[in-house]
């Protein structure tokens, strides 16, 4: 024979009331929402930078693919601290330790500002690759979301060009400074209004990507 069991009382005060099996959830509108989205790609990127310190350590990412990476980090990481910057959270130390995050090697980066194959030369260059690193992703982020305005694309388009113009120590052979040279004066001699072409948007992809990744190329050489 079978013995029944009776359910605990704790379980039948449980199944007398369903709201506490609702989603807690931590956000009752948009604006909050947002907020907590906000926090969590800073705690993404701060988290990706320590592994990635690590991974450069051990030898398990070449200088190259390190410097690469650390660099648009840095960049991704200066973009998500403002949207969270705040009286509670001043710095990136308040957020660090109010979310018990122990990433010392991310913090050293975040300090220095720079990857750690990159020379301290008083933040020129440092600054150049931060800037450049930046506007390529901008630029290639615009196209894709099919902005195609004169208007909307020229301006960071100019930017990068002559951020990379004050870069000196790019090689000769580098070939993706001219190229997005060529489409600025392109884009210079056209009107505001203006739309970019289905065929330019693609090629000027294509160009990009190709200077960016050579750019990219170049840290680590």
């Amino acid at each position: 024979m079978f013995q029944s069991v009776q359910p605990s009382q704790g379980s039948s005060n449980a199944a007398n009331r369903p709201e506490l099996f609702e989603e807690v959830k931590l956000f009752r509108n948009f604006r909050e929402r947002e907020k907590y989205d906000n926090m969590a790609e800073l705690f993404a990127v701060i988290n990706t930078l320590q592994w990635l310190e690590k991974a450069y350590i051990r030898d398990a990412v070449t200088p190259k693919e390190y410097t690469a990476a650390c660099s648009k980090l840095l960049v991704q990481y200066k973009a998500a601290f403002k949207q969270v910057q705040s009286d509670q959270i001043p710095n990136v130390e308040a957020f660090m330790k109010k979310y018990r995050m122990d990433c010392p090697a991310a913090m050293e980066r975040i300090k220095e500002d720079r990857p750690i194959t990159i020379k301290d030369d008083k933040g020129n260059t440092s600054e150049c690759i931060a800037q450049i690193v930046s506007l390529f992703i901008t630029v290639m982020d615009k196209l894709r979301l099919d902005m195609k305005a004169v208007d909307e694309i020229e301006p960071e388009l100019r930017e990068l060009n002559d951020t990379m113009s004050r870069m000196g120590t790019l090689p000769t052979e580098y070939t993706g400074k001219d190229k997005v040279n060529e489409w600025w004066k392109t884009m210079s001699s056209m009107r505001a209004a203006d739309e970019l072409s289905e065929e330019q948007i693609r090629q000027l992809l294509y160009d990009l990507e190709s200077a960016y990744n050579g750019f990219v190329r170049c840290l680590g050489a």
